[in-house]
């Protein structure tokens, strides 16, 4: 598979590959999106979650259960369901916020559209959401879709990745580089 994404080359992006091409291939697409995004959401919401996920400890058959009771409980599709488990048996489950980014590039090219990850400092309202993604699309010259998460570290404005691209805007690097000049200029 040749790529001018170099997500899309990974070991997480070969993965994500075979599961959109299953999922198109039995209409499911759509479904398998949204249960991953339902997965990243546990993600970002447990702790204890993204730790087991990341654990080399753990043995693959235990992280199996797990996965198998959460994703029961979450209400995940089968197709979602067996490719977790399949990667939690390859022991691949470490990449998984990475696959879930590859497979949601790979839909979003699909529909023709461009996947954007926005990082901000604080929620963003639905008028400022539109904005961004207006001048994203005038950018682009496609439609986008983002991935919005809060990240409080910035203390302010906002980064944007977007497919090799990258725009911060963030106070925090603002700063880090005023830093920089002032001891450069000391």
């Amino acid at each position: 598979m040749a790529t001018d994404e170099p997500l899309l080359a990974s070991v997480a992006g070969r993965y994500a590959s075979a599961l959109f091409d299953l999922a198109t291939e039995q209409g499911k697409a759509g479904d398998v999106e949204a249960d991953l995004a339902k997965v990243e959401a546990l993600i970002s919401e447990s702790g204890d979650f993204a730790r087991m996920l990341r654990s080399p400890v753990i043995p693959a058959e235990e992280q199996g259960r797990a996965l198998a009771a959460v994703f029961s409980k979450a209400g995940l599709g089968p197709l979602a369901t067996n490719f977790f488990q399949l990667i939690a048996a390859k022991r691949r489950l470490f990449a998984a916020e990475d696959m879930i980014k590859a497979y949601r590039t790979l839909a979003a090219k699909a529909r023709g559209e461009v996947a954007a990850e926005v990082a901000t400092a604080h929620p963003l309202s639905d008028a400022q959401t539109a904005t961004l993604k207006d001048t994203l699309k005038a950018q682009a010259g496609k439609d986008v879709t983002l991935s919005v998460k809060v990240d409080p570290s910035l203390l302010g404005g906002l980064v944007v990745k977007m497919g090799s691209r990258m725009i911060d805007s963030s106070l925090k690097t603002r700063l880090a580089g005023l830093r920089v000049a002032l001891k450069g200029g000391a």
